[in-house]
């Protein structure tokens, strides 16, 4: 077992306190966005002992560290693990396939662009499956909604709006009745312009008078959203998309093609080792519109929550469709309580509350709030167990088949 430290990055929609208040960590002044936990070149996880990169660690020796499967299959860790913290809505976006992915990283490769360019949209040749658990209440969007609701809600706003945008409203109206409505909609809601501008703004401003309208939670979060990105044509795909309220312990399954975007909260995610995101809209960083519609998969779905399989009162295993993660939580109030921890090939392993001894067939090892922990496939089996007497919480991940 090796104790782990882990970068914060300080994108602008970070909190300056939620990520160090829950890991005891010394405040900072600059946004705390995401702690990345894992071993992605862009962001790796370090070795606290001699301050080795995890990927370089484990390029030592892959099949011993990561175990013969997830070697043999991956080639790397196939998980990167995260604390994410928002304050502000992060980008409208989707991620490729794992064949988009590997495609058209090679072509962005063989164009010369270089890999950190801000105009890249593929920085890796992996796809980006992701869950997030949520540990305070959280807000997102995910994935669109049934056309006829969004025809009904935009006739509930006509009449609040300014006579000239009726017939941009209508038009929204027109695809949203026609051939592929989603996808006609989405496209023409991103490439519109300044129409589809003054539409988010007119919006906003009527929602923000009435009473009435403000009722409708949709309506509110749009006001919300564009009062950080006035204008942006983001406002509106808000409306397009399923409004997600998570409670803590609730959680999300995103697969690839699904248009999403974070609003608020602080939560765990979990997804394939990647970085590939295309962006549309609320965002200052690089957009690509026709990358993003080519990727998107525009037919409606529910809200993706996905259920946990219980081990034990006290814990719980999240198993998206993908393969390449799981998420096992511990959260025993009562010392002594032990857990198997459900482990394929090497972990990642983090504690949010308490402390817990970590055994493993190599030895044991103390967690405590703010620790984590990686664990190489060798040492396998591993079993946490609370210990003194305050509640924990423990978050291991590994892939789901060795």
């Amino acid at each position: 077992m090796f104790e782990l430290k882990n970068a914060i990055r300080d994108y602008h929609w970070g909190s300056a306190s939620q990520i160090s208040d829950l890991l005891d960590l010394p405040a900072d002044t600059t946004p705390q966005a995401e702690m990345w936990l894992g071993a992605h070149p862009g962001c790796p996880s370090r070795i606290s002992t001699d301050g080795t990169a995890l990927n370089d660690f484990i390029a030592q020796d892959p099949e011993h560290i990561l175990g013969a499967g997830v070697a043999q299959r991956y080639g790397r860790l196939p998980y990167l693990f995260k604390v994410l913290s928002a304050t502000s809505p992060l980008s409208i976006q989707t991620h490729p396939t794992l064949q988009q992915a590997k495609e058209r990283f090679a072509q962005e490769t063989a164009s010369g662009k270089a890999l950190d360019a801000a105009d890249r949209n593929y920085r890796d040749d992996n796809h980006k499956p992701e869950m997030l658990f949520a540990l305070t209440d959280f807000v997102a969007l995910s994935g669109f909604r049934q056309p006829a609701q969004i025809v009904e809600d935009l006739q509930v706003l006509e009449p609040h709006l300014p006579e000239q945008s009726h017939r941009i409203v209508g038009e929204l109206v027109a695809l949203l009745q026609g051939s592929d409505p989603l996808a006609s909609t989405f496209k023409h809601v991103l490439t519109a312009g300044e129409e589809i501008s003054q539409l988010a703004q007119q919006i906003s401003h009527a929602v923000s008078a009435s009473t009435e309208l403000q009722r409708n939670v949709q309506f509110a979060e749009l006001v919300s959203i564009n009062k950080v990105y006035p204008g942006d044509p983001g406002v509106l795909v808000a409306l397009l998309l399923n409004l997600v309220f998570l409670e803590p312990g609730q959680a999300i399954s995103l697969g690839a093609g699904n248009v999403h975007a974070y609003l608020r909260g602080l939560g765990i995610e979990v997804m394939a080792n990647s970085d590939n995101v295309l962006r549309g809209g609320l965002t200052s960083k690089h957009i690509d519109v026709p990358e993003l519609l080519d990727v998107t998969i525009a037919q409606p779905s529910p809200a993706p929550i996905l259920e946990p399989v219980a081990l034990d009162t006290h814990d719980r295993l999240y198993k998206p469709d993908f393969e390449e993660f799981q998420l096992q939580v511990l959260d025993p109030t009562e010392p002594g309580l032990a857990a198997d921890l459900q482990l394929h090939g090497a972990a990642v392993v983090l504690c949010t509350a308490g402390e817990f001894m970590v055994a493993t067939r190599e030895g044991e090892r103390s967690i405590s709030r703010g620790q984590s922990l990686f664990i190489t496939a060798a040492e396998l089996p591993a079993t946490a167990t609370l210990q003194g007497t305050v509640p924990g919480q423990l978050f291991a991940t590994s892939a789901q088949i060795d």
